[in-house]
């Protein structure tokens, strides 16, 4: 996995063979974009001298060299085509390799960088949650054949078990923040490209550099996007993976957390912390690092019910603009920790309060647009809402 290890902005750049993929890491570093090649450093890594191609011809024999004792691919890739264990004897050889000499070159990059790993199997072998962003370049399988029999000269039948071999479009789609469309003409993937390094990747950058997050002004209800909770499981493993080998538990909370309720287009999220000294330690460091900066000030929750003492939290938000989040680090088994499970849960269950809830936000938001001002005018609501959850709570057993 890749480690962040400082503050430049790494993005995950990938995409299946003929997608062009290419196309869009060479315009990157037009624009500016440190590009690590995986697929570069791959065969430097196993280059005539390289310990690597050392390790290789020992696991593997001399079979897997040609006349000039360099590394025969296309006999490595018979010897361990459909063998599993010599699969991953190869990969124990050069993953390691890979990993250090691309945390190498990111290291090197200068610091306000944007750092752009291409790496062609990067949702096969799970490494989405290590990056800042994933982009991902999309192509209709009919189109990627055409090219690659066309660019390339490779045989139909060769294209189509290459094609077969990797990720499938649902499966990178669900790893990717961007989705680019390479179905059209050259100009127009440029177009997009610049359009993601203008007004996304750039104002990331520059926010995971000053420890910002990106905050909305204005309430702005969107209506119920199917594809919330799977935006939240990328932050949430993009998270796991920043504290890691800390185990803490992290939820979906809030409007975008219920099925069928419009909310503001902002993923909020709960992470469980043993105590607030916890969040204030190096975790608080390693979630700035992965784009969840913490936000200055003190923070709190709205008690239930009024007058019973403030909640404190400590409350980070996304650095990324073009996916606002906000993360709630609450103690373990406190009121307000289990207030946010709670009320999920409840607005889960019960269609007639979801239906109240969404009524009052539509009012709210098209009578006070400012942020501020749309929490606390929720607050009434809250507190006779939080009553009618303690009882279904009872009734049902509902435990956090």
């Amino acid at each position: 996995m890749i480690r962040l290890t400082g503050p430049v902005l790494m993005v995950g750049l990938t995409g299946g063979i003929g997608s062009g993929k290419s196309a869009v890491s060479a315009r990157l570093a037009e624009r500016g974009a440190v590009v690590i090649d995986a697929d570069r450093i791959a065969r430097e890594v196993v280059a005539p001298g390289s310990a690597g191609l050392a390790e290789i011809v020992a696991a593997f024999g001399d079979r897997v060299l040609d006349a000039d004792g360099a590394l025969d691919r296309a006999a490595l890739g018979a010897v361990v085509f459909g063998d599993e264990v010599a699969r991953r004897r190869l990969e124990a050889i050069t993953h390691p390799r890979v990993r250090a000499r691309t945390a190498e070159l990111a290291a090197a990059a200068p610091s306000d960088a944007v750092v752009v790993n291409d790496v062609p199997l990067l949702v096969e072998v799970g490494l989405a949650p290590t990056y800042h962003l994933v982009v991902v370049v999309q192509t209709a399988v009919a189109t990627r054949l055409e090219r690659l029999e066309r660019d390339r000269g490779m045989p139909r039948a060769e294209a189509e078990r290459r094609i077969a071999a990797q990720a499938d479009d649902a499966r990178r789609r669900a790893a990717a923040d961007v989705v680019l469309s390479n179905d059209g003409a050259l100009d127009e993937l440029h177009a997009a490209v610049d359009a993601l390094w203008r007004d996304r990747l750039l104002p990331y950058e520059r926010n995971v550099r000053a420890g910002r997050a990106a905050r909305p002004e204005r309430v702005l209800l969107t209506e119920p996007d199917p594809t919330w909770p799977q935006q939240y499981a990328r932050l949430a493993a993009r998270i796991r993976h920043a504290v890691a080998p800390a185990d803490l538990r992290v939820d979906h909370i809030g409007s975008t957390a219920v099925p069928g309720l419009a909310a503001k287009d902002v993923i909020d999220i709960q992470v469980t912390v043993s105590s607030l000294d916890e969040a204030d330690g190096p975790l608080a460091e390693r979630l700035a690092r992965a784009g969840f900066p913490r936000l200055p000030g003190d923070w709190w929750d709205s008690p239930r019910p009024a007058g019973s003492g403030r909640w404190a939290k400590r409350f980070h938000g996304s650095a990324d603009p073009g996916r606002p989040a906000y993360l709630h680090l609450r103690v373990a088994d406190s009121p307000g920790w289990r207030y946010a499970l709670l009320m999920r849960d409840h607005l889960r269950a019960d269609p007639d309060q979801r239906a109240a809830y969404l009524l009052l936000k539509r009012e709210l938001a098209a009578s006070a647009p400012d942020s501020g001002a749309y929490a606390t005018a929720k607050d009434p609501w809250f507190d006779e809402e939080h009553l009618r959850a303690e009882e279904w709570a009872a009734q049902t057993g509902w435990r956090p």
